[in-house]
């Protein structure tokens, strides 16, 4: 004879009331991406800002110094603007780029990008807030960079404010290429080695003239995302910038960061899984 709970039967006193089964706990809702943005930003930038200080002193005195060096061999006009906005937006490359490449491919070698995945943010928002964060690094750099070479080679300030959408843009596209090529890398030594390539193409491409520079040169620079904003900040050196142009190339500049950081995120997604 087989024995049954007194529980499950049907008539019984003790049977268990579905409605007084308390419901299931329902799950949260999914973190928004600018909340989490400004989370993962404001995280990186207190642990970067001791690290990255001193690597920022760096790249404004190697770009002071090369402006020096070039002083040398350029006396003024269209090519000293060339070298003071192409030495202006190294320093974007030398943080944004080089150490956000690192910065990724060391994270994802030592499993950190583990920590990441358990944490309830969208993919966007870790990207996009380290990005932001390594960006804002370059902010005092980059002026410095600006006002020491308008000094130097004699050109106007006048409009340096244009720095306020160069840095952030031309900071986004390199930043979005910088984490791409930390994320894809197999080995961080690799990622080291790719972000230094970057940086070295931006210092090549960035900085000499262009009208010295070979054809196919030429190309490659166009390739490159921060092109763009150097083209931006050299054309407000004349005595009447055309501003349809240098919208134009803000215009491109905000377009491959965009498409740089959705290429970082994708990198990002899959890099989280294996």
């Amino acid at each position: 004879m087989s024995v049954v709970p007194a529980e499950v039967l049907p008539g019984s006193a003790l049977a268990v009331d579905e409605t007084a089964r308390p419901a299931e706990a329902e799950l949260g809702p999914r973190a928004r991406l600018w909340p989490s943005l400004g989370a993962v930003y404001r995280a990186q930038l207190s642990r970067a800002r001791v690290a990255r200080i001193p690597l920022l002193f760096v790249a404004t005195f190697q770009s002071i110094g090369i402006m020096i060096l070039m002083r040398g061999v350029v006396d003024g006009g269209a090519e000293a603007q060339a070298v003071v906005a192409g030495s202006s937006v190294l320093v974007v490359a030398f943080v944004a780029l080089n150490l956000l490449a690192q910065y990724f491919g060391q994270l994802r070698a030592s499993g950190g990008l583990d920590h990441y995945a358990t944490l309830p943010v969208p993919p966007a928002a870790v990207v996009l807030g380290a990005a932001g964060a390594y960006a804002s690094f370059t902010v005092p750099g980059t002026v410095v960079t600006a006002l020491f070479g308008c000094v130097l080679f004699g050109l106007p300030v006048t409009h340096l404010w244009v720095l306020v959408a160069v840095i952030p843009l031309a900071g986004a596209a390199l930043a979005g290429l910088g984490a791409a090529l930390g994320l894809l890398a197999p080995r961080p030594e690799l990622a080291t080695l790719l972000g230094q390539l970057g940086m070295s193409a931006a210092l090549l491409l960035g900085v000499l003239p262009a009208d010295r520079m070979p054809e196919v040169v030429r190309f490659a620079r166009d390739l490159l995302p921060s092109t763009y904003g150097v083209e931006a900040f050299a054309r407000t050196f004349g005595p009447d910038p055309d501003w349809a142009f240098v919208l134009g190339d803000l215009a491109v500049c905000g377009a491959v960061g965009v498409i740089s950081l959705a290429v970082a995120t994708w990198a990002y997604r899959r890099a989280a899984v294996r």
